[in-house]
C-alpha cells in the first residue's frame, strides 16, 4: 500500500471545495486505498489554517467541522513524531520543511502538494511530489 504525505493546503481544500481533486484525493484515504502519514505539525497548521477568520467568513465551516478531521487524521492516519530537521531545505517558506521531515520519517512514498515551493522541488530524498491530479491518475493505475 501507498504510504503518502498531503500537504496542509491539499486538507484545507478538501474541505473548503468538496468536488475538487483534493477532495477525491481525501475521499481515497477514507476508502482505504493509501497510507496516509501526517504529523503534529501537520494537523496543528490544519486546525490553525480551517480557524482563519477570513475562511470562516467564506465557507459554512464551524469548529466541530475542523475537530472531527482533525480526529479522523489522529485516529485512522499514521501520525509520526516531530523529531527530523531539514530546516533550510525550503528557505522561501519554512513550513514546507515540516511537511518534507514528516515524509522522510514516515518513509513515505510519495508528497501530495500543491504549493508551488514543494512542487518545483520534484522529489526530496528519492520521494517524489505531485499534485493531486498526478496521484489520482497514479492511484487509477495501480495494480
Amino acid at each position: 500500500m501507498l504510504r503518502v504525505v498531503l500537504d496542509t493546503n491539499q486538507f484545507v481544500s478538501s474541505v473548503l471545495v468538496r468536488q475538487g481533486l483534493p477532495a477525491q484525493v481525501l475521499d481515497a484515504w477514507r476508502r482505504r486505498e493509501f497510507l496516509l502519514i501526517t504529523s503534529p505539525f501537520i494537523i496543528a497548521e490544519i486546525r490553525s489554517t480551517l480557524s482563519y477568520p477570513r475562511i470562516r467568513r467564506k465557507y459554512p465551516l464551524t469548529d466541530d467541522d475542523v475537530e472531527r478531521l482533525v480526529t479522523l487524521l489522529e485516529q485512522d492516519a499514521l501520525v509520526v513524531p516531530d523529531e527530523l530537521d531539514v530546516t533550510g531545505a525550503i528557505p522561501a517558506d519554512p513550513t514546507d520543511d515540516m511537511v518534507l521531515a514528516c515524509a522522510v520519517e514516515g518513509q513515505a512514498d510519495l508528497i501530495v502538494s500543491g504549493d508551488h515551493h514543494l512542487l518545483s522541488l520534484g522529489e526530496y530524498q528519492g520521494i517524489p511530489i505531485v499534485t493531486a491530479r498526478e496521484f489520482l491518475e497514479r492511484l487509477q493505475t495501480a495494480p
